[in-house]
């Protein structure tokens, strides 16, 4: 992922592409400071939570974007979220998160109170590959069903 950032970086500097030049220029930046926090390299998965850091951070400025009724910075916020989402990867359907979801509630056998226990698992095996605010919403329904 950070060779095609860099590439795509290059690319924006050449086209003279100055919003996608900015938004990759911020990615980057904030994937240094993260490797900075934690004194090495990061890997796929952690790259992955850096860039969904930044789209979740635009997201929650388009709505305060919305409240002040600035409608070109709402915009600006979904140009750079669309320039983000070309490096993330294939989110994991609903159907397929419900499906591990249950088989993890099968194989732990949690009470409806251990969203704990069942997040615990989920997390460590759906980090990076599914959106966590579903996952944590289909746990409760799940957990519901018991």
């Amino acid at each position: 992922m950070k060779e095609r950032i860099e590439i795509d970086f290059k690319n924006a500097m050449k086209s003279k592409d100055k919003l996608m030049l900015s938004v990759i220029r911020m990615l980057k930046g904030a994937i240094q400071l993260e490797e900075i926090n934690k004194k090495r390299e990061l890997d796929e998965s952690e790259l992955f939570q850096v860039l969904s850091k930044q789209i979740k951070t635009r997201n929650e400025m388009i709505v305060e974007f919305e409240k002040a009724n600035r409608l070109e910075l709402k915009e600006q916020a979904l140009a750079e979220i669309a320039i983000l989402n070309v490096y993330m990867p294939t989110l994991m359907s609903e159907e397929e998160i419900t499906l591990f979801i249950q088989k993890g509630i099968e194989e732990l056998k949690p009470s409806k109170n251990e969203i704990g226990k069942i997040m615990g698992y989920v997390t460590k095996e759906l980090k990076g590959k599914a959106d966590m605010a579903l996952v944590n919403k289909i746990v409760k329904n799940e957990l519901e069903k018991i």
